[in-house]
């Protein structure tokens, strides 16, 4: 994209250059009053002609950012724009320009062909307002590692062992991909990314939470599972109490499931075993012989935008055939807004187009970012008055159509 000017009130909007991305993304350290490590500079993987700004006179005072991702959503995937970077200065806050900006960006993300926006919000209650839907849902525990006994013990049926950055560069991407193709919420990687975010540490992180360690699972000469953690020493006058992190595991089998996550929870020199971004249900709550003892929390994963409904709508595939009318109500994406007739094949395979019919189903744009994925029904946003019913079944319908086959995750923090 070209460098462009919007106005926002006074304060006009612009897209950052290379040489002026610097200066762009300086707000977001004064809105979460965070001081940038210079190592983090290591783990960039911006984009500036998807960054913007909003500038009083030729100060930037508010920022925005997105990625370019490739989405997996039920059957298939989508491109979507991964929202980022979004704060103002305190000093500037109330004065429209988060909405300007965000004007902008989802303008942009339609020009660019994008059917679909998703972000993690610091909170949640700023995104709604702009048509986003809780799209995912994220877990977390912390477990004393003497109460994580499973409930049917058995000896492992693989290896786990350590690699470096190189060795996981040809193992991490690929194992990643053959899950993520099956799971709604997850986003493609780039090598980039891999190297710089996800596989790299840093000293800031080390001495927050530990060294990072890189684990593979072999069985039957394959690679089935991988797991990203850091382990925190700590010790006191009785001996070891350390704390273990996982970040990310994954698993393409059951065994590698079962395998990976009772090493993890048997790892010397630790006391308890944590994890964050988790997904939900999570497999340790049907091992575990005490699942209550994980301390599992739910939390908010991704939010997501549908920015062009028909191209959404024809991206997924659908659980049944079958027709349905969605009456969509959007005021910020007002191409949204209208009745969609939306007909499944028997293969699968959908179109949207626009119809006079009387709907089946009427909600708002972040009530189908909500249902999109499968991770909430349409008769669970029906109950708490969020969706309406305009024919008899339709609810039941809808709920078929759109539901996933598997629970929909996302790992990636962006």
């Amino acid at each position: 994209m070209t460098d462009s000017t919007r106005e926002a009130g006074p304060y006009p909007i612009r897209t950052a250059t290379a040489e002026t991305v610097e200066a762009f993304t300086a707000p977001l350290l004064a809105a979460f009053a965070f001081v940038e490590d210079p190592a983090d500079q290591e783990t960039r993987t911006w984009e500036p002609d998807r960054i913007i700004a909003a500038l009083d006179g030729e100060r930037p005072v508010a920022t925005a950012g997105a990625f370019s991702f490739r989405l997996g959503v039920p059957g298939g995937e989508a491109a979507a724009a991964g929202v980022t970077l979004v704060g103002v200065n305190p000093a500037y806050r109330r004065r429209g320009i988060l909405r300007s900006m965000m004007r902008h960006q989802l303008d942009d993300v339609h020009a660019r062909g994008e059917a679909l926006a998703i972000l993690w919000a610091s909170e949640g209650a700023i995104y709604q307002r702009f048509g986003y839907g809780l799209a995912t849902l994220s877990g977390s525990f912390e477990i004393a590692r003497e109460r994580a006994a499973f409930v049917r013990p058995t000896p492992p049926e693989g290896i786990v062992r350590l690699v470096d950055l190189e060795e996981a560069m040809g193992i991490f991407p690929s194992l990643y991909d053959r899950v993520r193709i099956q799971v709604p919420g997850m986003v493609a990687r780039s090598e980039t990314w891999w190297r710089s975010v996800t596989l790299h540490d840093t000293d800031r992180a080390r001495g927050e939470s530990g060294i990072k360690f890189l684990a593979v699972y072999e069985a039957g000469g394959e690679v089935e599972g991988t797991a990203i953690y850091r382990v925190k020493p700590d010790w006191d006058e009785r001996g070891p109490k350390g704390r273990l992190s996982a970040i990310e595991v994954i698993a393409s089998t059951p065994r590698a499931t079962r395998d990976l996550w009772a090493w993890l929870l048997g790892v010397d020199l630790v006391a308890r075993v944590a994890a964050v971004r988790t997904p939900v249900p999570h497999p340790l709550q049907l091992l575990l012989a005490e699942p209550r003892r994980l301390g599992f929390t739910v939390g908010d994963g991704i939010w997501l935008r549908v920015v062009d409904v028909p191209a959404a709508l024809a991206a997924r595939t659908y659980g049944r055939p079958g027709a349905l009318v969605l009456e969509i109500r959007d005021a910020f994406c007002p191409w949204n807004a209208g009745r969609w007739r939306l007909v499944a094949g028997e293969d699968g395979h959908a179109v949207a187009e626009r119809t006079d019919a009387p709907p089946d189903v009427t909600l708002d744009a972040a009530d189908l970012g909500a249902t999109y994925l499968g991770t909430f029904r349409f008769s669970e946003l029906a109950r708490v008055g969020r969706v309406v019913e305009g024919t008899p079944g339709a609810l039941a319908r809808a709920d078929a159509l759109f539901a996933a086959d598997r629970a929909p995750w996302c790992s990636t923090m962006f």
